[in-house]
């Protein structure tokens, strides 16, 4: 099975980078994973569609508005993923892993093995470094992610 593992978020936004910071962590044990694509998506939105058709399977990291504590770490797959996706607030300005999932599926190239690892972010605010508890999720989320692989991995 073929993965790609897409970090997205803006690094100049403190915790909303979030998932490219835990992608950095990843491609460091790339050679782990040799049918997986890691993925450092930034703030590409639509642009990433190219990037990420193909594959098995597609998981996404990305702060995420969980309420619950700061670096809290949670995974959502399949319809629970796109589920968590449609609940979130946003502008009429903002493109998000809902827009590319959705132009994916009505592309019908929406992969059936998605998931979400999302890391409740403590501030948003300009700045390079994580906040603590979000930096100190940074393996947790990793973990999460190598998880969803193995198991993704092992249903073949």
């Amino acid at each position: 099975m073929e993965i790609v593992v897409l970090g997205v978020g803006n690094t100049l936004m403190s915790d909303e980078g979030v998932g490219v910071r835990v992608i950095e962590g990843l491609l460091t044990r790339a050679n782990e994973f040799p049918a997986v694509e890691f993925i450092d998506g930034g703030t590409a939105g639509l642009a990433l569609l190219t990037l990420i058709e193909g594959y098995d399977g597609f998981i996404a990291v990305d702060a995420a508005s969980l309420n619950a504590p700061p670096g809290s770490v949670r995974t959502f797959e399949g319809d629970d993923m796109d589920a968590f996706l449609r609940t979130r607030a946003r502008s009429a300005h903002d493109i998000g892993l809902d827009d590319l999932l959705n132009a994916q599926r009505i592309r019908g190239l929406l992969p059936e093995r998605r998931a979400l690892v999302g890391i409740q972010p403590k501030r948003l605010n300009l700045g390079e470094a994580l906040s603590p508890p979000v930096a100190d999720a940074l393996p947790v989320a990793e973990t999460a992610v190598v998880e969803v692989i193995g198991r993704w991995q092992g249903q073949r």
